[in-house]
């Protein structure tokens, strides 16, 4: 083959890939940072590109997706002069690749270091028990810091979430003991609790009870009252309708008295000792006489 067409051949491949390097396509979520002649140029998003070979360079590719970086545990002491080891996660967004690129120099590593400080000044405030309890708190705090130091850097704090807190071994065995005595004490509350619902319920029933009971017993009271007045007012009704009857009857007076000697008669019935006749009747012997033969009649 002549030299000629092997020359060309070559400058055409050389052209082929000179025209390709020109050509780049940024994929979704990502940003090309891009240099001419050493300079900042701009920034590439999404999509097809073309680009001076030789001329632009792409200086950095940056994701703008969230990002999570988990700091390795670090030592913080307290207001009250205790060290503990605490451990942080932050979550973050490169929001300007520019800034991001030419801001700082290792972002990560500055964004570590300025985590720790911003811990070290947080924690040192609060005492043991404080900080604790007050994990929301140091969130907020360590956030507000961290996004309004990395602004600057074109990255936006979204969360900072504190991990893990680990107070020293003799802290964490004292705290322990501690929750055991409260649970205890928790636990003889319960049951002192429980007691004494269980002895007033107790009581409640059987006050209950009484006064139930109370109230059957006044119920047949009633009752038996009401029957013997019911009883008595029977027997007064009939009583005045038998009297009522007699003097419908116009019983003379014979009829009364002898209707007075059949009741002197059962008041007697054989077992009374001593019988008192009115003085009307003490005049009248041969009817006496009489009213005792009957009598004896009667009881054969």
């Amino acid at each position: 083959m002549p030299a000629g067409i092997i020359t060309t051949i070559i400058l055409i491949v050389i052209v082929l890939v000179v025209i390709g390097a020109a050509f780049t396509i940024v994929q979704q979520s990502n940003r090309y940072v891009i240099e001419r002649l050493g300079a900042y140029s701009k920034t590439l998003s999404v999509g097809l590109h073309f680009i001076i070979p030789f001329v632009d360079r792409i200086i950095k590719k940056v994701s703008i997706k969230e990002q999570v970086v988990d700091f390795p545990p670090q030592p913080v002491i307290t207001k009250d002069n205790v060290t503990m080891q605490i451990d942080t996660v932050v979550f973050y967004q490169v929001t300007d690749p520019k800034l991001f690129t030419y801001g700082v120099h290792y972002p990560m590593r500055a964004i570590e270091n300025l985590t720790a400080t911003t811990l070290r000044n947080i924690i040192g405030s609060l005492e043991l028990d404080e900080s604790l309890t007050s994990r929301d708190l140091i969130n907020v705090k360590m956030r507000n810091i961290l996004d309004e130091a990395t602004d600057p850097w074109g990255i936006k704090i979204h969360r900072v979430e504190v991990k893990n807190i680990l107070p020293p071994k003799d802290i964490r065995e004292a705290m322990e003991k501690q929750m055991r005595a409260e649970r205890g004490r928790r636990q003889s509350i319960l049951i002192a609790e429980g007691e004494k619902r269980a002895a007033i319920l107790t009581a409640e029933g059987e006050k209950a009870s009484s006064i139930l009971r109370a109230e059957a017993e006044k119920e047949v009271r009633i009752q038996e009252a009401e029957g013997r007045a019911r009883a008595i007012l029977e027997v007064q009704e009939a009583t005045a309708k038998g009297i009522n009857m007699i003097k419908k009857a116009g019983a003379d007076e014979a009829f009364l008295r002898l209707e007075a000697y059949k009741a002197m008669v059962e008041v007697a019935n054989g077992q009374a000792t001593t019988l008192i006749i009115p003085s009307d009747l003490q005049g009248i012997t041969g009817l006496t006489a009489t009213i005792a033969e009957t009598l004896k009649v009667t009881k054969k």
